[in-house]
């Protein structure tokens, strides 16, 4: 059983840069896709980014194109997102996750079988 635990988030101007991380423990996840969702208030979790296991494949949501990253550190079980050129309306409750089943597409949540605790993000106009 894989646990992840999350860390950085925070409150951010707008135009502000947010680090989040996401550290695996339990057994490896270098074999698996991970992901970012996030859950504003009030909406559905929405899918962010994800990354193949080995790191040469990346996908992004529209929204987040050409602002956010996604890397990983296999070495350090460790998954990230970089958060630059923030927006008011990339505030939410941002999730890590690990993939489950290779059944759904990567943007799909049930692709994933095991999720952080989430952390809030916060941006102010």
């Amino acid at each position: 059983q894989v646990q992840l635990v999350q860390s950085g988030g925070g409150l951010v101007q707008a135009g502000g840069s947010l680090r989040l991380s996401c550290a695996a423990s339990g057994r490896t996840f270098s074999g698996d896709t991970m992901g970012w969702f996030r859950q504003a208030p009030g909406k559905e979790r929405e899918f962010v980014a994800a990354i193949k296991w080995n790191g040469r494949r990346t996908d992004y949501t529209d929204s987040v194109k050409g602002r956010f990253t996604i890397s990983r550190e296999n070495a350090k079980n460790t998954v990230y997102l970089q958060m630059n050129s923030l927006k008011p309306e990339d505030t939410a409750v941002y999730y890590c996750a690990g993939q489950g089943s290779s059944y759904y597409s990567n943007d799909d949540p049930r692709s994933y079988g095991y999720w952080g605790q989430g952390t809030q993000v916060t941006v102010s106009s």
